[in-house]
């Protein structure tokens, strides 16, 4: 099928669009749907951490799917199916009963979300390389907030404890339309042949690459808890309640310009510099969230969760690319995609079950807030050490 333009501009375009369909709604649009799932007792706080928890782990085994060299094919190919399939299974949730259906089906649309970001992030950034337009990368990570955004909007114009399914069901179609229209955008500039060779033992014994991946594991664990519950936090507050629509589009709007936000500072002070300093304003958001019985901490909260968690993921995932490598062999940039986003995946596949089965304990996030912030402290630690460390060698 012959692609309405090959414009680097309509590329970058059609990853927002991409973005915004499998990560902002089909990932992320289980944080407003589930305020109103908990009130209509379609699920409990366990329940919801466990739910979320077959989500991220779905993810977790999308981005290892996508890294393994037994994936055959065209990138375009997967990237399209997986953006079917997280439409699919986004609208299926409102058919769904029980526990177990709701796991499986996020489990689904887990597996798609990440093949979609893989497929997605590499073909975009490769044709915006190629052409000479690397800037452009900023507008297709902006799409993981527009989708948060559009998805905040679309819940709150349907929001009851009695309407969570037709929140789901609106939510597919919207990813649906957005599908249709990536598939007039996206087109691959830059062949499968042209990836350069790699060795999956190579890179695991990458010692800078493992710190890496272990830095962006522990962001996924200390964002995602907060990105999950905050809804439910706010709705738990009586003080605060009526902000909870608000406050997911402040999300949303705060991640939408973060990832350029952030790469310029990274231009100035260097990317690792700049995750670490990241990380830190991420850890002080999620306390916030927790912190205070007021509606400022909601959004303090708010804020620095989205304006940070996709610049980490665009700054993470730009570190390990441009890491050296041993043995002057050359990176398979998919592939590296791959495997930061399964750390990253494995980090955020335990963040919500721990947090569920904490709160069943204590009855609030405060203490799974906590340790997410801890993480996240780590995290910069680390990313300082190895820039320190890159300094050094060269």
């Amino acid at each position: 099928m012959r692609r309405m333009s090959s414009s680097p501009a309509a590329l970058a375009l059609g990853g927002l669009v991409a973005l915004a369909a499998a990560m902002g709604i089909g990932r992320f649009v289980y944080t407003p749907v589930l305020a109103d799932m908990l009130d209509a007792g379609a699920l409990n706080g366990a329940e919801a951490g466990y739910v979320a928890a077959a989500n991220f782990a779905g993810y977790l085994a999308g981005a290892l799917l996508a890294a393994s060299p037994l994936l055959r094919g065209r990138r375009i190919s997967w990237m399209f199916g997986a953006l079917l399939a997280s439409a699919a299974t986004t609208a299926a949730m409102g058919l769904a009963d029980g526990v177990t259906a709701f796991a499986v089906l996020r489990l689904a649309g887990g597996v798609a979300s990440a093949l979609v970001l893989v497929f997605a992030t590499a073909i975009v950034l490769d044709g915006l390389i190629v052409a000479g337009r690397g800037g452009l990368s900023a507008l297709h990570f902006a799409g993981v907030g527009a989708g948060i955004a559009i998805s905040a909007l679309l819940v709150h114009a349907l929001k009851g404890a009695d309407l969570w399914q037709a929140q789901w069901f609106a939510s597919g179609g919207l990813a649906l339309a957005a599908f249709v229209a990536a598939l007039l955008l996206v087109h691959e500039s830059v062949p499968n042949a042209a990836r350069s060779s790699f060795s999956a033992g190579g890179l695991a014994a990458d010692r800078r690459l493992v710190a890496l991946m272990l830095a962006y594991g522990l962001v996924g664990f200390g964002y995602v808890i907060t990105a999950t519950f905050i809804i439910a936090i706010v709705r738990a507050n009586p003080a605060v309640v009526h902000h909870e629509t608000a406050v997911w589009l402040v999300v949303g709007f705060s991640a939408a310009p973060s990832v350029w936000l952030w790469g310029r500072l990274a231009r100035r002070i260097g990317v690792l510099t700049a995750f670490a300093a990241a990380c830190v304003v991420e850890a002080i958001g999620v306390l916030a969230s927790v912190a205070s019985a007021g509606a400022a901490g909601a959004y303090v909260a708010a804020v620095f969760l989205g304006g940070t968690f996709m610049g980490l993921t665009a700054m993470g995932l730009a570190a390990a690319r441009e890491l050296p490598v041993c043995g002057g062999a050359q990176r398979d940039g998919r592939r590296v995609v791959a495997l930061m986003t399964a750390g990253f995946g494995v980090g955020q596949m335990f963040g919500p079950a721990l947090a569920g089965a904490l709160f069943t304990h204590t009855g609030t996030y405060t203490a799974a807030s906590a340790l997410a912030a801890g993480g996240l402290v780590v995290s910069a630690l680390l990313a300082a050490w190895l820039s320190r460390d890159l300094a050094r060698a060269q």
